[in-house]
């Protein structure tokens, strides 16, 4: 999942663009959720769930 470093994506909670730096499994007892290590334009970092982000196509811009 590492392949898409460097994706500008949409935060879908903040409707926020930024770029995916990092993808990680967040391992639980009764399982385990994927997030997303993100910067935002002011280069802040965060982490978010990963189907709380969406891939920017670079063409409908």
């Amino acid at each position: 999942m590492d392949i898409a470093y460097g994706t500008k994506i949409i935060n879908r909670k903040t409707n926020e663009i930024g770029l995916l730096i990092k993808t990680w499994l967040n391992e639980y007892a009764d399982g385990g959720v994927w997030f997303a290590t993100c910067v935002d334009k002011k280069g802040k970092r965060y982490y978010i769930k990963l189907d709380e982000i969406a891939p920017i196509d670079e063409d409908d811009e």
